[in-house]
């Protein structure tokens, strides 16, 4: 089942405002990638922290709160049983191309997009800034 919040994904105008800003709040910056149109992950210290994901802004979106990532330990048993239960997902558990990490997407009873999220973290594609 759910272990914990993975990620929170959040849309915004000016990644690197963000970045500069998250830091001086005492999140370590963790890493740039070029998801979504340009990205940082940043995260507090600590044990079992959640991730915040930052993405720039894209045409079709709105800035503020994308999506919440709840971390799962096997996400395909957790996916059968959330079904078995009567939740619907959007997209079934696939892995994404950009981290090869496996996810599925669903939506609360008012529509917000919510995600499963394997607990194992790849690398990715990391960049450098």
């Amino acid at each position: 089942m759910i272990v914990g919040i993975d990620h929170i994904e959040i849309i915004v105008r000016d990644v690197k405002e963000y970045v500069e800003f998250y830091q001086k709040l005492g999140f370590k910056l963790l890493k740039w990638t070029e998801h979504h149109g340009g990205s940082a992950e940043l995260q507090l210290p600590g044990d079992n922290q959640p991730i915040f994901e930052i993405h720039q802004l894209l045409a079709e979106e709105n800035p503020g709160i994308n999506h919440i990532s709840f971390k799962v330990r096997d996400i395909d048993e957790t996916h059968k049983q959330l079904k078995d239960a009567g939740i619907s997902f959007y997209k079934d558990v696939h892995a994404s191309p950009t981290t090869g990490r496996k996810n599925a997407l669903l939506r609360d009873p008012d529509g917000w997009r919510l995600q499963l999220s394997d607990e194992k973290r790849g690398e990715g594609h990391v960049i450098q800034r």
